[in-house]
């Protein structure tokens, strides 16, 4: 293809612009994380207008600064309990994380999320008590502060907060679940009376993933064979709208219907999972922005449009992966910005692709591999900790069962543990040794399915590489790659 030609289809995928009330999420647990520049404009190349933040990191914010980006602030749970308890605390968060920003040529602030997903049911009931009263005192402090009218407080939650009945599990029977039936009604009482939209987070993924028996066409808009549930005369293609119209019948039970709804989260991972592959993510999207720019609605709330925020921007190699190994591979992005697949944000259907980061610094040309020298006895003795260890401390999720780099054998799964904590360690000399079972070259060990990365050059990482990534990291993924390790 001709340098004409890719600016000509990066010019027009520009031109097109997002679908309407398109928004995306921008996480940060990231070893190596973009510069808040580079996502900023790396936002505004592919017309996304909308951005979800996680946490108000000042970098981010400056970089929002005078973007035009209409942006939705975030409280992380560990703060909910002292928001909860202290309306000065509410009104400290508010002055330092939206008034700070809130002027002409600063940042669009359109919502506060007050947690995230706090009534989830792992967590055991731990932010039940203490969601609503920090929900209030956070809108209160907004009031307060003269921007409530326009800048409201919601709690982002998850799809598990309802249900069907097992004795008629259709959509029109939606509520919310039992043991939290109160405080759900609570809480959206207080949305109603602040005029703020009903928050939740849906993924079709993870139906398929914690369900061998789920239909895997009714994770997908495109109907290809899916037998549909039918619910009084309606009859639901896929899982998406069968679980949004769960919510509006959830919500028409305790006398709000009409309540204005966003959806937080949704997307599907490419990786860590043999569900999780770029084919199935670009499927979905497909579906998915297709049915946002018809704004048909959904049976229980036809010809509307949806606000929907993407999840997610980019792939972060630091993201816990106690609900699986996919969970560090959400991104629509590479960790480095760049596209994975075609992707038409407009939802006309082109074959079209994103338009990439701009000004990404890399690295040197260098990956870490396993030493041909080492003898076998050293390699018996010693390479099962040093992956161990390798991949306690990098992201290997790649090399798990049905992921992307399973199925090398021993030798590329120890180069890919190697490299990996070598480039998470920003290419220091002494991150490529292992005993002596390791070295440097500047030969790229990547195969046709498996890419053996190099690090993005930013100025976080040099300061100070962050360790500590959670054992389970390793646990999930060592147990596939030890099996390899005959020599």
């Amino acid at each position: 293809m001709t340098r004409l030609a890719v600016a000509l289809m990066l010019l027009l995928a520009t031109a097109a612009g997002a679908v309407e009330g398109l928004g995306v999420n921008w996480g940060t647990q990231a070893s190596h994380p973009l510069p808040p520049k580079v996502v900023v404009q790396l936002l505004r190349d592919n017309g996304i207008k909308k951005v979800k933040l996680f946490e108000t990191n000042l970098d981010a914010m400056s970089a929002l600064a005078g973007s035009g980006i209409e942006t939705m602030l975030a409280i992380p749970n560990n703060m909910l309990h002292d928001i909860a308890r202290d309306s000065g605390a509410a009104k400290d968060w508010v002055k330092r994380n939206v008034k700070r920003f809130d002027f002409d040529g600063g940042v669009v602030i359109k919502y506060v999320a007050v947690g995230n997903e706090p009534f989830l049911g792992a967590y055991n009931g731990s932010f039940i008590k203490v969601t609503l009263p920090a929900l209030e005192n956070i809108q209160n402090a907004l009031n307060d502060a003269g921007v409530g009218d326009r800048i409201k407080a919601t709690v982002p939650l998850n799809a598990d907060v309802y249900n069907s009945p097992a004795k008629n599990p259709v959509p029109s029977a939606g509520r919310f679940r039992s043991d939290i039936s109160g405080v759900m009604t609570d809480n959206v009482k207080f949305l109603a009376k602040s005029k703020a939209p009903f928050a939740v987070n849906i993924y079709p993924f993870l139906s398929l993933y914690l369900n061998d028996n789920f239909p895997l066409d009714f994770a997908f808009f495109d109907g290809a064979s899916a037998t549909p549930v039918h619910d009084n005369g309606v009859a639901y293609t896929n899982v998406f709208e069968a679980n949004f119209d769960t919510l509006v019948a959830a919500l028409a039970a305790v006398g709000h219907g009409d309540m204005p709804i966003i959806v937080g989260e949704v997307g599907w991972p490419t990786d860590g999972d043999r569900r999780a592959k770029s084919s199935h993510a670009q499927r979905f999207y497909d579906g998915l922005l297709k049915r946002l720019a018809s704004n048909r609605g959904t049976p229980a709330r036809p010809s509307q449009h949806l606000d929907v925020y993407l999840f997610g921007l980019v792939d972060e190699d630091q993201k816990s992966v106690q609900p699986g190994s996919f969970e560090r591979h959400w991104g629509i992005f590479r960790y480095d910005g760049q596209p994975k697949f075609a992707m038409d944000l407009s939802g006309q259907g082109r074959n079209t692709t994103l338009v990439p980061a701009k000004g990404v610094q890399y690295l040197s040309r260098t990956w870490c591999a396993l030493n041909p020298k080492a003898s076998r006895n050293d390699l018996g003795k010693l390479l099962g900790a040093k992956i161990d260890y390798a991949c306690t401390n990098a992201d290997c999720t790649p090399l798990g069962y049905g992921s992307t780099c399973n199925g090398m054998d021993a030798k590329g799964n120890a180069s890919y543990a190697f490299n990996a904590y070598y480039q998470a360690q920003s290419q220091k000399d002494e991150a490529c040794d292992f005993q002596c079972l390791a070295l440097p070259t500047e030969t790229d060990p990547s195969t046709a399915a498996c890419n053996f990365t190099i690090q993005i050059a930013t100025s976080a990482a040099a300061a100070a590489v962050r360790l500590g990534v959670a054992s389970v990291a390793a646990a999930l993924v060592l147990t596939s790659v030890q099996l390899s390790l005959s020599w």
